[in-house]
């Protein structure tokens, strides 16, 4: 199987992003489920707008997508994206995230936002 190739300065934007443990983390969820940012909170020691802000950086890239329900938006990974292999890539070499999304699933924060 060819895979694609990305071009080189998007691909070191994509390390660059993912150098950072918070959204290498996000990422890590995304691959597992999506989230919506209340659920976020649950496993970060940061705040709503914080949050925010790297799932921005993470849909800019075109890694995340996000999509609009009622009042919410939920984010998963952009599985259409060109980057998309490199990223699942990434992902092989770092521990998943199934502790965080139980720790979401425990405290359901979607009841309490309304999400």
């Amino acid at each position: 199987m060819l895979e694609s190739k990305v071009d080189l300065d998007k691909a070191a934007n994509i390390l660059k992003l993912l150098g950072d443990k918070t959204r290498l983390t996000i990422v890590g969820i995304l691959k597992q489920r999506e989230c919506c940012v209340c659920e976020f909170l649950e496993v970060f020691d940061t705040s709503q707008p914080s949050i925010s802000q790297h799932l921005r950086k993470l849909k800019d890239a075109g890694m995340v997508k996000e999509e609009r329900r009622g009042q919410w938006i939920y984010y998963s990974l952009n599985q259409q994206s060109e980057i998309y292999g490199l990223i699942q890539d990434i992902l092989e070499h770092v521990p998943d995230q199934t502790d965080k999304i139980k720790m979401i699933d425990k405290n359901n924060p979607t009841l309490r936002c309304g999400c």
